[in-house]
């Protein structure tokens, strides 16, 4: 009877601990898998990383260190369960605020992510200081701090878009790499039609549509 309420209150204190931890990102180490989910262990707790918020195409090797994003806690009759997500887009603003000190202290401000798990992200940032280019300070000197991510991420593409409260000008740039001309906004459907000239309109849509996609998700229109 000791030892099984021992149990129970171990129990417990893991299910306190993790469940004010909903939101965060830790670094866990894969144990083992089956045929549909991944454990990972962060210290001693065994962490569950199912199948739909795993990263498509990514391995699993025993050992391998991983970011994750704590999306739930949930009690069971045994151990609480603790499900972690490789796929979440807050875990690539996670990501950048350990890689980019200037989003960590607030200086730069990543107002949206849309993400489509192991192909692309787009990421829209802000700066509240006028003399900090927030996707400058994102990329980092020669690119170092954006291409850590992406090797986080496992080779994952991110494009860093700069935000702005003018919609038609944060379309423009939601759409980047592609340089459009124009974009005509219908305000009362939040719709927009965008004109890209020839050489231009491919690369706006994307592979599969992937970069209009991805714009559209970012910007809500």
């Amino acid at each position: 009877v000791v030892m099984q309420r021992i149990r129970e209150a171990e129990r417990e204190i893991v299910f306190a601990e993790f469940s004010h931890r909903v939101g965060e990102d830790v670094t866990g180490e894969v144990q083992r898998r089956d045929a549909r989910s991944v454990f990972i262990t962060l210290g001693k707790i065994e962490t569950l990383l199912p199948s739909y918020e795993q990263i498509p195409g990514e391995p699993y090797r025993f050992r391998d260190r991983l970011k994750l994003y704590i999306l739930d806690v949930r009690k069971t009759t045994k151990n609480p369960q603790i499900i972690v997500s490789r796929t979440h887009p807050a875990l690539v603003t996670k990501l950048f605020e350990l890689e980019v000190p200037e989003v960590y202290d607030g200086i730069v401000e990543i107002k949206a992510v849309a993400r489509e798990p192991g192909a692309r992200s787009k990421v829209a940032v802000l700066s509240h200081d006028g003399q900090v280019d927030p996707v400058g300070a994102c990329v980092g000197h020669r690119g170092t701090r954006v291409q850590a991510i992406v090797d986080e991420l496992r080779g994952e593409k991110i494009d860093i878009v700069r935000y702005s409260p003018d919609m038609a000008e944060y379309l423009k740039s939601a759409l980047s790499p592609a340089k459009v001309n124009r974009v005509m906004l219908d305000e009362a459907n939040m719709s927009t039609l965008v004109i890209a000239p020839d050489d231009q309109l491919s690369l706006a849509i994307g592979r599969r549509g992937q970069n209009v996609r991805l714009a559209a998700q970012l910007t809500g229109w």
